[in-house]
């Protein structure tokens, strides 16, 4: 339903631009996380890399509150007809995302700032903690964030798998729903001379 309680039939472009970008930016921010230890994730050798990773996680916290903001104006497509349990996994799974796209980013930045490090964007823009360096605190949330980080694509992936699922098994309009519309439209034919 949106703002004026009228069901909608697909969500809207802005819903959907938020879901893929974030989509694209959390797959970009797994490949270039520098991952390992403090020392190694900190050294100059992986500075470009930390600064991508850490730029990107940024973007996705900002996307994800926004997206969350968005879902109060705009409406969401009735899900289809399914199974009670059916649509109680689906619930979970959509909220569990959300859950994630918060905290991965979340405990890499409260780690650093726990550390004693930075947040240090691209072009060298760093983000000073406004909390006290507590060295052993920072270390430990530190170590849930590739944890998180792994779970998430994880997730990710079986949220996707039963998009697709529902797609090509179930015959209904589950990931229509979500396709941006240029993704919709039939090729069109050439005539003939």
């Amino acid at each position: 339903m949106n703002g004026n309680n009228s069901p909608v039939a697909r969500y809207g472009a802005i819903a959907q631009a938020l879901h893929w970008i974030t989509a694209i930016l959390v797959l970009i921010a797994f490949i270039y996380g520098p991952g390992g230890s403090e020392q190694r994730v900190y050294s100059a050798a992986k500075d470009a890399d930390r600064q991508l990773h850490e730029t990107l996680g940024l973007c996705v916290l900002v996307l994800t509150t926004v997206r969350l903001a968005w879902r109060l104006i705009e409406g969401r497509p009735d899900p289809p007809a399914v199974a009670r349990w059916l649509g109680r996994v689906a619930t979970f799974v959509r909220w569990l995302l959300y859950v994630l796209l918060f905290a991965v980013p979340l405990t890499a930045i409260s780690g650093a700032w726990l550390e004693g490090h930075p947040l240090t964007l691209l072009g060298g823009v760093e983000i000073a903690g406004p909390i006290t360096a507590q060295h052993d605190t920072g270390a430990r949330i530190a170590t849930l964030h590739p944890w998180l980080g792994d779970t998430i694509l994880w997730v990710a992936g079986f949220h996707a798998l039963a998009g697709i699922i529902h797609h090509f098994i179930l015959k209904d309009s589950v990931l229509v729903t979500m396709l941006p519309g240029w993704m919709l439209r039939s090729p069109t034919t050439t005539r003939p001379k």
